[in-house]
């Protein structure tokens, strides 16, 4: 029901109550004055009853438009008293919601009931529905990305590379990684590969090898001889080279392993490689090229994001769909999901509520005080206004039946 249409029965009500005190006026009027010319008995109980009725609607009528108004405009003290006591109303009021409505043996029931899991995944497996949202979602981040500073988000971005990298020992991280490659024997793969590639070199470039024997030789000594040597000398590389590729044992790749660890052991304790990274990276890192390293990477994700967000059917854009499409299937088919996300709804929404009851008082309270004194008088009497009419009518009936037995026993009586 409507504000409009609580007036027009409060009116009624009000109308109601109105025309049963005239009523009891006229009735109280006719038989004054049948009294004096008529001398029948029941004239007497009528009036008494009628007089007496009056005076208790008028006296109902007063307490009911005390609460409200002022009665007739008077400023008689204790009446308006909703406007008057508007604050101590919205107190108590806010004070008896929090108390019997908010507490945790009320809510707990609720709580307990809530589960959001399902709706979500019901309303994410629509695809209008991830449109909406992936939509609603570009067009937030493409709001947030336009209103960005791109010269302040660069320089945060270099302020945080600068704070990172200056506790970064990149020393101790290469010779780390050294060793993880060695615990791995991932290492062995390029000895491998070195080897044949120097083994095929060696073969594929004999004349070299001849030309640096002939060169260094004497100019007694003939060239078959010279071409001899060189080619025993590109023979037993090549076999040496081949050897190391295909045996795994070769004493070589135990040496190189071996030299290998030895190194990473140096870059991790040996303070002049601290020292050198140190240089390289500040070299790398110069607070000029940081800023406009930073402004690039910057730039480039901004780019990248405001296009992806932008187009139709991006690949973002159906990344995120896809993920959606398996978030909504295992909303609805994993019972395990579904209890952890419904757990955490519940006591997340039960401990907000509780942490904030005060704060549904203080609202409550609050918005009660900031009501103008007639309007919350007028909220409440169309609420409850139709009720208390019937105050003032049962006030008519009670009054003349009090006064009716009066009337009977100073008759009969006294």
């Amino acid at each position: 029901m409507n504000d409009e249409a609580k007036r027009k029965q409060l009116r009624k009500y009000k109308a109601i109550a109105t025309g049963l005190f005239v009523l009891m006026a006229v009735i109280f009027i006719i038989t004054t004055i049948l009294q004096k010319s008529n001398n029948s008995h029941w004239i007497g109980y009528v009036r008494a009853f009628a007089e007496a009725a009056m005076v208790g609607a008028l006296a109902d009528w007063f307490a009911v438009t005390a609460l409200f108004r002022h009665p007739l405009g008077l400023p008689i003290p204790h009446t308006n008293l909703i406007e008057n006591s508007k604050q101590k109303l919205g107190d108590n009021l806010g004070s008896f919601v929090v108390s019997n409505f908010l507490s945790p043996q009320n809510i707990r029931p609720y709580i307990q009931k809530i589960k959001v899991s399902n709706f979500v995944g019901e309303w994410l497996s629509k695809e209008k529905n991830q449109d909406i949202l992936i939509r609603n979602l570009s067009d937030i981040v493409l709001d947030i990305l336009n209103k960005l500073d791109d010269s302040t988000v660069s320089q945060f971005i270099s302020n945080k590379v600068t704070e990172m990298t200056d506790n970064i020992k990149l020393n101790q991280i290469v010779g780390n990684g050294i060793h993880y490659i060695l615990e791995k024997n991932d290492h062995q793969r390029i000895i491998t590969n070195l080897s044949k590639q120097i083994k095929d070199y060696i073969l594929e470039n004999d004349e070299m090898i001849k030309d640096r024997v002939k060169k260094g030789s004497y100019t007694f000594i003939p060239s078959f001889v010279d071409n001899k040597i060189a080619d025993k000398i590109a023979d037993g590389l090549a076999d040496f080279f081949k050897e190391i590729e295909e045996n795994p044992q070769h004493e070589v790749r135990a040496l190189i392993t071996q030299k290998i660890h030895e190194f990473s052991v140096d870059l991790k304790e040996d303070p002049k490689w601290d020292d050198e990274f140190k240089t390289i990276k500040n070299g790398l890192l110069k607070n000029d090229k940081l800023d406009e390293y930073s402004n690039d990477i910057w730039v480039s994700i901004k780019k990248t994001l405001m296009k992806e967000l932008q187009e139709e059917h991006s690949a973002l854009k159906g990344y995120l769909s896809k993920n959606l499409n398996e978030f909504s299937q295992n909303l609805k088919t994993d019972e395990n999901l579904q209890n952890k996300i419904d757990h955490w709804v519940r006591v997340t929404a039960y401990k907000y509520i509780l942490r904030n009851t005060h704060q549904f008082g203080s609202l409550i309270s609050t918005t009660v005080g900031n009501w103008q004194g007639k309007e919350l008088s007028e909220k409440m009497e169309l609420e409850v206004g139709k009720d208390l009419q019937f105050i003032r009518v049962n006030g008519t009936l009670v009054g003349g039946l009090v006064g009716l037995l009066i009337y009977t026993v100073s008759h009969f009586f006294i």
